[in-house]
């Protein structure tokens, strides 16, 4: 009975809602960059002025994540730049000029912004003693300088615009080229331990860190003048806010933004305050900026993150200890099944979830956001292995005397199953499920790359803006979660393992 009432307590717990966030009337995207963020939320407050309930899912993945979420459907709009758009998103196609590229978003069902005010363009950069050490003035400089140590944030080493293309124009001799994060790259370059990495020319880190950029003296670099992309349909479902949002086009010059990216990254300001205070400033538009303390931050991440871990978590109990029974009782199955969630552990986080937003948006199903099926599914994968192997193990070590009794007795197959069994079983499947809850609890920081919130979100933010504070604020809680969990098993322990099993493992 107890059994029973355990899965029936998960089934309840699976399908009780923790959050009533109503949906958004529009969905807006950035990038996993300072600028980006910061004109994602110029777009959430020019909404807000409209009485629209916008909602901005912050620091989404690289280009192509948030391209193909705008063509699904689980975003309306997100800022984006001409040379990408012609480098990376339609890549292969022979645009000739801009209305080429509107026709061809068009065909696609994307409506395109005029530019904003600014090109952001690629560039190189080198600390400005090095460089000047080395008499580097320009991108070919580099060719001489074999020995180099190349860092790049990993979307622009994959771009035909980035690395590969670079590499072909300059012939380029270094083979110490590598993928890295882009902020953590800035950190790098600084202490001395690579020598160059690709910026953003409006990038406010430039001037703090006292960074040259190299001259692109063989025209790699196409402009990326700012635009934002969005739905098609968006000016029929939005017209009001569809006419306010064009009033900041061409407004935000190079200068003005690189001010914004400044205050956000260097003066602490919030990216939320620097867009207000921009609309305030440039076009008279009022909004307000609802008061976030850290309790208030800590307290929505923390129901975020167990909406993620609950939702994910408890399916694959419900479905692992079957298949671990499975793979006990039919040993050349067991293999196949073993051997096919022990792949899922191999797959990067992040390449995962690539992966599964097809799939997800084919059912019609979130992919993005709160609630993200993407994200939920990916844990749920990820937490099979430890319940699945622990439940054979434990079968399958349950001493052939004790099995041979209960056959002796004329117990049926199901009746030895549950009451012989798998309580004996039981403290090692316990175990494993243990094992799955700490596992789960640590990749779901992990959803807040699709915008699925939780303790990855400022644990994001904190390392985009160099902030230990906010890092400490989201890793310190899902610490803190991960320990309460065990803890809460250990208690578990004396209710749901067997008197006798339990003092024998604790002799």
């Amino acid at each position: 009975m107890r059994w029973i009432a355990v899965v029936l307590g998960l089934l309840l717990l699976a399908c009780v809602p923790l959050s009533c966030r109503p949906r958004p009337e529009i969905a807006i995207g950035s990038k996993k960059f300072t600028e980006s963020v910061i004109l994602g939320e110029i777009v959430s407050q020019l909404a807000d002025s409209c009485q629209v309930t916008a909602h901005h899912y912050r620091e989404l993945g690289g280009t192509r994540l948030l391209f193909d979420a705008l063509r699904n459907g689980d975003i309306d709009i997100y800022p984006e730049y001409s040379g990408t758009i012609v480098q990376e998103i339609l890549a292969g196609e022979r645009l000739l000029d801009d209305q080429a590229m509107r026709a061809a978003l068009q065909q696609r069902g994307i409506g395109i912004s005029r530019p904003l005010g600014f090109n952001n363009t690629y560039a190189l950069a080198m600390h400005e003693d090095t460089a000047e050490d080395l008499g580097i003035t320009t991108i070919s400089d580099l060719a001489a300088h074999p020995q180099l140590r190349l860092r790049f944030s990993n979307e622009f080493m994959d771009r035909a615009d980035g690395w590969p293309g670079l590499r072909q124009r300059y012939d380029f001799p270094q083979r110490d080229v590598k993928g890295m994060d882009h902020d953590l790259a800035y950190r790098q370059l600084d202490a001395g331990m690579v020598d160059v990495i690709d910026a953003y020319t409006t990038d406010a880190k430039i001037e703090f860190y006292n960074l040259r950029l190299l001259q692109d003296d063989r025209r790699h670099f196409p402009r990326y003048d700012a635009v934002l992309l969005y739905r098609a349909n968006l000016a029929d479902r939005q017209p009001e806010f569809m006419e306010t949002l064009r009033q900041i086009s061409g407004r935000i010059a190079e200068p003005t933004i690189r001010a914004m990216n400044s205050r956000t990254e260097l003066d602490g300001v919030t990216e939320t305050q620097v867009a207000v205070d921009f609309l305030q400033s440039s076009l008279g538009i009022h909004t307000q900026v609802e008061p976030d303390s850290v309790a208030r931050r800590i307290v929505r991440h923390t129901r975020e993150h167990l909406d993620l871990v609950r939702k994910s978590l408890i399916p694959a109990i419900l479905v692992a200890i079957p298949l671990g029974i499975w793979a006990a009782r039919q040993p050349a199955t067991g293999q196949i099944i073993l051997a096919t969630v022990g792949v899922v552990q191999t797959i990067p986080a992040l390449a995962l979830l690539v992966m599964l937003m097809t799939p997800v948006n084919l059912l019609g199903l979130s992919s993005l956001g709160d609630g993200s099926i993407t994200a939920v599914v990916a844990l749920f994968l990820y937490s099979l292995l430890p319940i699945v192997r622990n439940t054979a193990t434990g079968l399958r070590d349950i001493s052939p005397p004790l099995r041979e009794s209960a056959i002796a007795l004329g117990l049926p197959a199901t009746a030895r199953l549950r009451l012989i069994e798998l309580p004996l079983a039981s403290p090692t499947i316990l175990a494993g499920v243990k094992t799955a809850a700490v596992i789960n609890i640590g990749f779901a920081t992990l959803g807040a790359l699709i915008g699925a919130g939780g303790y990855g979100q400022p644990i994001l933010t904190g390392i985009r803006l160099n902030s230990t504070a906010l890092i400490l604020e989201g890793a310190l809680p899902a610490a803190a979660l991960a320990l309460l969990t065990q803890g809460l098993f250990e208690l578990a322990q004396g209710w749901l393992i067997p008197q006798g099993l339990r003092l024998k493992a604790s002799s």
